[in-house]
């Protein structure tokens, strides 16, 4: 499956801890389906094209030039970096607008955002909608063509000392669940 990665510090350096607001995706990267390797792909609209038709086109070394399974992987999945994995089968972003995803200060989860050719942030679907009416430039898009569904946080890359990703909401429930009344 297509994945990504974020705070990226260097893999030779020793392991930092991530600053906040450091939040842009470092190095995007996809694993094999046949030796289960990471590549590294060039650009978020390489990774972008090819993670739109994965299922139907899934990744393997061959796809890209001169490279075999027989080769060394280009990065290893381990805990130098926080990895994301993006679901399959999300649409490419429409020519002129940006995706943007952000990881949250408690690592529990990630936003995403399109920011339009004018420079505006949307957060949602429900504010897709108005800006294509009001915008007849944008003819030909449709809201499906906007997918705000968010890569997984891989919770063993996390710094321990960052609790594992567990927001507020989630500590309480689990604190509900373990029956501490004082939540």
């Amino acid at each position: 499956m297509a994945e990504k990665m974020k705070k990226n510090p260097s893999p030779s350096r020793k392991r930092q801890a991530p600053q906040a607001g450091d939040t842009s995706v470092i190095v995007y990267a996809a694993q094999c389906g046949d030796c289960f390797k990471w590549r590294v792909i060039p650009t978020q609209e390489e990774f972008e094209d090819m993670r739109s038709r994965f299922i139907e086109d899934p990744f393997f070394c061959n796809k890209i030039a001169d490279v075999c399974c027989d080769d060394p992987a280009d990065i290893e999945y381990d805990d130098t970096r926080i990895w994301v994995i993006d679901k399959p089968n999300l649409p490419k972003t429409p020519a002129g607008f940006q995706r943007q995803l952000v990881l949250r200060r408690d690592f529990s989860k990630m936003d995403a955002y399109y920011v339009t050719p004018a420079g505006t942030r949307m957060r949602s679907s429900t504010q897709v909608a108005p800006f294509l009416e009001a915008n007849p430039q944008c003819e030909g898009l449709s809201v499906s063509d906007f997918a705000f569904a968010v890569p997984k946080v891989m919770e063993d890359t996390i710094p321990g000392k960052f609790g594992k990703g567990l927001s507020s909401a989630n500590k309480k429930i689990k604190a509900l669940t373990e029956g501490d009344d004082d939540v």
